[in-house]
């Protein structure tokens, strides 16, 4: 715990920009986290850089992405907003767990298969490691919740395994993280294939809504957004179009999805696909807007890097001085 709160952890990767499924499935619900909980967010800068990034272009969207948490509502006060790379107990602590992992809890990672098929091109040993690297994230700041979703279940799975194999060994080094299952965010499907999830690396690009589309681009994609046979707005199965974009709208409106039906019953879908966008772009405007202002005031946006990034080094470096007394390295003699 820190200052009587629970501690809560999470972050995104700064690679490919950000959708509104990223926003409704979790931005928007971590807003409202910092009251009950101490929450670190990071960018996840060493994550990102296990598929090949254009160095400037990466450059640029990781300090976006810290913006853009500020500007969906993130209190860079209340909450520790930073750069995973920035603190470099993530790296040695990741070596340091490496070494209690076993290669056979590796090989049954899921993610890894699917990514290497993805990127046959470069499966690479970071890649491979990936889920020690965040157990790391998630140990050094003693993290009692996480919350995941079942493509991260897995990676919340093994990093309780090895917490749990290191307390054995050296008494109760590391908090044993729970997944958090509070406010469920929207699952946000594509728009074009409402039967996958919307994604920053959609190769259709009229399949996700981005944070940072302008109003027009968000009414053409919802114009074209795939729906089903039949003229009702209902949520079905047998509807994944319709219900997809029910979802949508509950999520922007605050309204049920019972309520939406009822709102739309007896319409066309060409109507609520209109309502849809306006939704949509009633809540990415004020995003908008804040983003603008904070990404060209550079010296409030270096302020705030610098004051979250010593915070988050201060508590990492306090559990991996732990970790690494624990396991017998030499200190490090203190500078008079």
């Amino acid at each position: 715990m820190i200052d009587g709160k629970k501690v809560l952890y999470s972050g995104m990767q700064a690679t490919g920009n950000l959708t509104l499924g990223n926003y409704l499935g979790a931005l928007k619900n971590w807003v409202d986290l910092n009251e009950e909980y101490k929450c670190f967010f990071g960018v996840m800068d060493l994550h990102s850089i296990t598929i090949r990034q254009e160095p400037s272009e990466f450059r640029k969207r990781a300090r976006n992405l810290i913006a853009l948490y500020i500007a969906a509502g993130l209190d860079p006060v209340k909450n520790c907003l930073y750069f995973q790379s920035h603190v470099p107990a993530h790296a040695e602590l990741a070596w340091i767990l490496g070494c209690f992992t076993y290669m056979g809890e590796l090989n049954r990672m899921t993610q890894f298969k699917d990514k290497s098929a993805k990127h046959a091109d470069n499966i690479n040993a970071g890649l491979y490691t990936y889920p020690v690297l965040m157990a790391a994230d998630i140990l050094l700041y003693q993290a009692e919740y996480v919350p995941v979703g079942e493509d991260q279940r897995q990676h919340l799975e093994i990093t309780r395994d090895i917490a749990q194999r290191f307390n054995a060994i050296y008494g109760d080094v590391f908090v044993v993280p729970e997944g958090f299952y509070g406010k469920r965010g929207a699952k946000v499907m594509s728009l074009q294939d409402p039967l996958k999830k919307m994604s920053k690396s959609d190769e259709n690009p009229n399949g996700s809504i981005y944070l940072m589309d302008d109003a027009d681009a968000v009414v053409r994609k919802c114009k074209r957004a795939v729906t089903d046979s039949g003229n009702e707005i209902r949520y079905s199965e047998d509807k994944p179009g319709i219900s997809n974009l029910l979802d949508i709208y509950s999520g922007c409106t605050n309204k049920s999805v019972e309520e939406a039906e009822k709102e739309f019953d007896g319409k066309g879908y060409g109507d609520f696909k209109l309502a849809v966008a306006e939704a949509i772009n009633s809540v990415l405007g004020p995003i908008h807007m804040e983003y603008e202002r904070i990404i060209k005031d550079k010296n409030y946006l270096d302020g705030i890097i610098k004051e979250n990034d010593s915070q988050a080094m201060y508590f990492a470096n306090k559990t991996l001085r732990k970790a690494r007394k624990k396991i017998g390295f030499t200190d490090i003699p203190r500078k008079e």
